[in-house]
């Protein structure tokens, strides 16, 4: 075989060779079921192409689901996944071709991500992606100043009350979902707001504009004036609520499946491929958009619900 042969031999193989990953943050169940997804070809979700082999502990002392799981996740890893447990960011990085910064306290990620940018390798960014604006548009600063390729989403982005209501003939759409709150986050849509907010945005697009949000003990709605007249609305439900989707077009209402699928699969089989071609699938400036929405919600919410514009 002669040398061009074989360089097209080897080109092929690094093509296909499979990407090691690694996790920073042992805090959320996301990690778990992830790493199934990922690391057992035997699963009928198996998304092939990457393997989880190395994880960051991480952990915040004043958020409750980080300190009573961060330890626990951490030896489910270990002993039932095979992951070497790692000491810091910075010996992780030299373990694997790219990240799944999983934290579950969002002010974490801008500390971690400014050291995961030290090592040029792309980084998918768990919900929420930060836990302020100005946070978010600092990760995406830093990303573009070390040419880091990046992106976030939550997973009910790729469920069928999201993606099969996605069309340009939309004039409005209502979308709704659980709504808890943590005290550390302040946008407190982030938190889990994040989910049903992410939908409105997979079945609107971009070119929200105004927001009102009207707050009650029992659910927030948040309303925006989209670019060209368009109108959409998503409700958090409090404590916890089912998802669902409404899309509103000039001459039909397309209502959603009543009972959403929410699956991962189809969210870590983009992940995989954007670590392959560090594409985004989800354009960085949405993602900034949706916190920009979320934004502008609290500040509508802390004026007493006035109509306020996106920042």
């Amino acid at each position: 075989m002669n040398s061009k042969a074989l360089l097209s031999v080897f080109a092929a193989l690094a093509l296909h060779a499979e990407i090691k990953v690694g996790i920073v943050g042992t805090d959320t169940s996301h990690v778990i079921a992830f790493t199934k997804i990922l690391n057992d070809p035997s699963s009928p979700d198996h998304a092939p192409g990457a393997r989880i082999v190395a994880a960051f502990k991480g952990g915040s002392n004043d958020v409750e689901s980080s300190y009573t799981r961060v330890e626990k996740y951490a030896e489910e890893l270990r002993t039932k996944w095979k992951l070497e447990i790692v000491p810091d960011i910075a010996t992780l990085c030299t373990k694997v071709d790219a990240v799944l910064l999983e934290s579950v306290d969002g002010r974490k990620h801008l500390p971690q991500f400014k050291e995961l940018a030290k090592c040029g390798k792309p980084v998918f960014i768990d919900k929420p992606m930060a836990s302020t604006l100005e946070d978010a548009r600092e990760i995406a600063r830093i990303a573009k100043q070390n040419n880091i390729a990046w992106f976030s989403t939550s997973s009910l982005r790729y469920s069928d009350a999201a993606m099969d209501l996605r069309s340009d003939k939309n004039m409005g759409a209502i979308t709704w979902g659980p709504g808890p709150t943590e005290e550390h986050h302040y946008l407190d849509l982030s938190w889990y707001g994040i989910h049903p907010v992410e939908m409105l945005f997979t079945i609107m697009g971009r070119g929200c504009e105004e927001v009102t949000r009207v707050t009650a003990p029992l659910m927030d709605e948040v309303t925006c004036k989209w670019k060209g007249g368009r109108i959409g609305t998503v409700r958090a439900l409090r404590p916890y609520g089912g998802y669902g989707a409404i899309a509103f077009r000039e001459k039909e209402v397309v209502s959603g499946p009543p009972r959403p699928k929410v699956n991962y699969a189809p969210m870590l089989k983009e992940v995989v491929k954007f670590f392959e071609t560090k594409i985004p699938p989800v354009p960085n400036e949405e993602t900034l958009e949706i916190f920009a929405f979320m934004d502008a919600a609290q500040r509508s919410k802390e004026a007493g619900g006035k109509p306020t514009k996106l920042r």
